[in-house]
């Protein structure tokens, strides 16, 4: 029951963490395409957002690699959920074909 605990809650850090990782980065993208200087945002939040994720990774795994495995479904499952949730309807209408029925 205590190792079900501990994975659960690394999961759970790892959704955290993919979310701070994946929203950033959907935050980055919409800033650094209006900045006067895009290279320095794209920079900046990269090395942020790794060391961020791997640290993160890295302490939450404590050398035990199903700890590291749950962490890392997490950060899968939030990369699906960004997604999802930053997705305009117009944008899934053209990525599934349905718009293009002429």
């Amino acid at each position: 029951m205590h190792e079900t605990l501990v994975l659960v809650s690394a999961w759970m850090a790892g959704t955290v963490l993919g979310a701070f990782f994946f929203g950033g980065l959907w935050w980055t993208v919409r800033a650094g395409i209006a900045s006067r200087q895009p290279a320095l945002w794209f920079l900046g939040s990269l090395l942020a957002r790794m060391a961020m994720a791997l640290s993160g990774l890295y302490l939450v795994s404590d050398h035990h690699w199903e700890r590291l495995l749950a962490c890392l479904l997490g950060f899968i499952t939030a990369r699906v959920a960004v997604n999802r949730m930053i997705r305009s309807p117009e944008n899934a209408l053209r990525a599934t074909g349905a718009g293009n029925a002429a």
